[in-house]
Order: structure tokens, then sequence, then C-alpha cells
């Protein structure tokens, strides 16, 4: 049975009023040397834990700070999560995760939600998600933070991926190894982290005078990018790189080119994005753009709580840069494919 506070009053001979002000050392409050360590005595036999979330629900407070993502079995999540719990566990607060799956129904969902719990404020690693819904977070004084939104409010901010280094240095690690074909598979269009990706990618290109000889759409799954290089096999010659949009595409397209007896990295070379945990696994060891997950989750946390405590900081855009992770799926490009 767990210990109530009532149980800790009476093993203790205190009233709860002496043991809630003993456990939070509320200002003013005098108490002599033996009560306070008969109560803190009689915590411990009995093993008795605050609720701190009843407590705050109480004081129309939540406990917790908010956190919305995509997909939780996509592996590139995994470390946000870590990065965001850890930074608020520091502040004493825990974690609401809700997770959207890319409908607009559940989005809508995890929204009413953060308000219901009246959260500490809520940062939401997802494109699939309306401005609308962080105007109503906000209107309910509950803190935002957005992965790359343009949206902006005392009660805002933003956290993004600085792709730029790393896919620069991925196709100066092409070039380098001699490949001047290069074809795109990007992530779903009607999602702004796929837009931002591509284009990203394309840019890069542009910028050493190159453009990409196949563009293809994708979704953010392993059969995503395996269905894009099935319908790139029909297109003739094949591009010697693929630049793929997440290391999940990259995979699927790793799979694709095996099936058709298409070498990777002697025919066609694959390069990911994210560098999750499975890119060191795959068959060749996937050479991929590094988004450093974690501190973006716990970056994420830091500007949520820069808002509550710092709210005059000019501070209003922070994020993480990509680097390049060279592994086994580039290699020199043949001679003819």
């Amino acid at each position: 049975m767990v210990a109530q506070m009532k149980d800790v009053a009476a093993r203790a001979g205190v009233s709860m009023t002496t043991v809630s002000q003993v456990l939070n050392r509320k200002r003013g409050f005098s108490v002599s040397p033996e009560t306070r360590q008969r109560v803190l005595d009689a915590v411990s036999e009995l093993k008795y834990r605050a609720n701190v979330h009843a407590r705050h629900l109480a004081q129309r407070q939540s406990s917790a700070a908010g956190l919305i993502i995509s997909e939780i079995s996509n592996p590139y999540f995994p470390d946000i999560i870590r990065g965001f719990e850890k930074a608020a566990s520091e502040r004493g607060l825990e974690l609401l995760l809700c997770n959207t799956e890319y409908e607009c129904t559940r989005v809508e969902a995890a929204v009413h939600k953060m308000i219901d719990d009246k959260v500490r404020g809520v940062a939401v690693m997802t494109s699939m998600f309306d401005e609308s819904y962080a105007r109503e977070l906000i209107a309910h004084r509950i803190p935002v933070v957005l992965l790359s939104s343009s949206l902006k409010h005392p009660l805002l901010r933003q956290v993004q991926v600085d792709y730029s280094k790393g896919f620069s240095a991925a196709l100066e690690h092409l070039l380098s190894l001699g490949h001047q074909s290069f074809g795109v598979i990007s992530g779903p269009l009607n999602t702004r982290s796929a837009v931002c990706i591509r284009d990203a990618l394309i840019d890069a290109l542009a910028r050493i005078g190159l453009q990409p000889s196949h563009i293809l759409e994708s979704h953010y799954k392993v059969d995503g990018g395996a269905s894009a290089v099935r319908a790139l096999l029909s297109k003739r010659p094949l591009p010697t790189a693929l630049l793929c949009c997440n290391d999940l595409i990259a995979l699927g397209a790793i799979s694709a080119l095996q099936e058709a007896r298409i070498r990777v990295p002697e025919d066609v070379s694959v390069v990911g994005c994210d560098d999750v945990f499975f890119a060191r696994l795959a068959r060749p060891p996937l050479t991929t753009v590094h988004v450093p997950r974690q501190e973006l989750g716990r970056l994420a946390f830091q500007m949520l709580y820069g808002i509550r405590h710092r709210p005059m900081s000019r501070s209003l855009k922070t994020g993480v840069e990509a680097h390049l992770v060279i592994r086994k799926s580039t290699a020199v490009p043949p001679a003819n494919i």
C-alpha cells in the first residue's frame, strides 16, 4: 500500500500541515529539530513520496513539459526525447510525450492534451503542425518551441537544423571520389521538414554548379526509399550517387538496388541523413549526414525554460549543425552503369 501524507503525520505524531511544511521547507515556518527529524524518519520508514504532479495541479500548474513528435517508431526521435527529458528532469519537471503518427486528428488531440494538463511549455518536433495550433497554445499562456517556423510571438521560439555544412561536406566527398551524376530522394513534400531538407540538398548542389539528374518523392520509411529506387530503375542511365533525405529512405534504397543486382557502393553510392543507430549496422554501413538530435532536444527544452525565466532574452532562434560521417556506402563511381 502506498503511504500518504496522513500516514507520515500519524507516524510522526504531528499535523499534515507540519509534514507539508517540513518537506517543502516553507519560509517563515519554525519547527524544532526533534520534530523535523521525526517527520523525516517517518518519511523514510514509510517510503513516502510526495505527489508532485497532484500538488502542481492543485496550484493550477503542471509539473510537466510537453513534447510532440511525429512517430515514436521512427529512430530519429528517441535521441530528441532523451535530450529533452534529461534537460527537463534537471529542472525538476516531467515529460508529457504525444505521438501524432502524421495524423491531423492526433495533432489536435495532442494540443488539447497539453492545454488540459496545463503543461509548462510545449516543444513541437514535427512539421505536421499548423501554426494555428501554436496560436491556440499561446492563447492559453503556454510557451511553444517549434522546429523551423516563421511564426513570431513573445511566447514562441524556434530550433532548427543547419544542414548546409553537412550536405556540402557530403558533396565534396562524392566529388573527390569522381561523382558527377546525383539523384535526390526526398521525404513527403506535404511536410515542411521534407521540403527544407530537399531544398538544402539542391542548394548545396547549386553552389558547386550542379543540379540533380533525378528528384524523387518518397516517405520517411524504408519501403518509401525502396519504391523510389524501383521507379528510378526504368530511367537509365542511373545517377552514380543517391542523396537520401533520411537514413530510412537510404536503407530502403540500398535494399532495392541490391535486389536489382546493382552493387552499393561499387555501382551506386548512397548517402543518408540523420545518422540513426541503424545506419552503422547497414550492409554496407551507411555514409550519412549526422544530426545531433539529443542536443536538439536539450536546446528545445532550454528555449522553453528561457521563455518563462528569461522573457526579455533576444534569443528567438537556436539550432544545431549537421556534419558528415563517412562509412562504406560511398566509393569511386563505375565507368558505366
